[in-house]
């Protein structure tokens, strides 16, 4: 049973904070506020736990989620038709990359990972996932923003490399992450709602990992090797393969050779 947290991190007042030592998953928590409507859970509520016993990430992949990282999903209820909702997630990143920057030692290179991994050092370190709601021809109802980050541990089952900040020596508590993450969200969230996209896509992309360079994408029935061109002004990834370039929406990114694959 979940048990909320007596001691709670200081926000900014536009945040609704409900916070817990231990959840099934943030995610789940927060799609249940979000659908009992803007009174039950209005734009910025956030919910934070401590440790997730059943979390997720993309594709409904697991989540290790053992107590020490960071785990949280910040519904949000933009004024914007759902094919802008993706946006978020680039608004999310570098919302993350400005708490690295902020508390970490300099030196270690922080960079973003097309659509939504945040790396440190070339190691997965963060990783995003949205949830969309929204009614067809309507602006969306919600959208839900997962973020999980390796404070003190990371999973190394993966097919790509993992790290987390106390390897990297650098020792971040929970709560002190959640107030610098809230505060760079904020300020970047009110750049995409007052200056639209177009700011935002433009930050991202000198803080990404691979524009230029030769990368490998897994789709759902394919692997494509291409030159990573850009973001389009949507925020789908453009691959350049012999002259011709293919616009993604969707899929997994590799700098080099998918692990265990031929």
């Amino acid at each position: 049973m979940s048990q909320e947290i007596r001691t709670l991190p200081r926000l900014p007042a536009a945040y609704n904070l409900i916070a817990f030592e231990s959840v099934g998953s943030t995610m789940v928590e927060a799609r249940k506020l979000a659908e009992q409507g803007e009174g039950v859970a209005p734009d910025g509520t956030l919910v934070w736990a401590r440790e997730q016993t059943e979390g997720r990430g993309r594709r409904g992949n697991t989540w290790d989620s053992p107590k020490g990282n960071f785990y949280s999903s910040l519904i949000v209820r933009p004024d914007v038709m759902v094919a802008r909702a993706a946006e978020l997630s680039f608004v999310t990143g570098c919302a993350v990359f400005d708490t690295i920057g902020e508390l970490c030692e300099p030196g270690l290179e922080c960079r973003l990972k097309w659509p939504n991994d945040v790396l440190l050092s070339d190691e997965k370190i963060a990783g995003l996932l949205l949830e969309t709601k929204a009614e067809a021809g309507k602006p969306v109802d919600y959208v839900i923003i997962g973020l999980g980050v390796n404070l003190k541990s990371n999973p190394d089952d993966t097919p790509y490399p993992t790290t987390n900040f106390l390897a990297q020596g650098q020792i971040i508590p929970d709560t002190v992450f959640l107030e610098s993450y809230a505060r760079h969200f904020m300020d970047w969230a009110t750049r995409w709602v007052e200056d639209g996209f177009e700011p935002i896509r433009q930050q991202w992309r000198w803080r990404a990992k691979g524009i230029g360079k030769e990368i490998t994408v897994r789709l759902a029935n394919e692997n494509l090797v291409g030159i990573f061109e850009d973001i389009d002004e949507d925020g789908s990834l453009l691959l350049s393969q012999n002259g011709t370039v293919r616009r993604i929406a969707t899929g997994d990114v590799f700098f080099g050779p998918i692990p265990g694959e031929a």
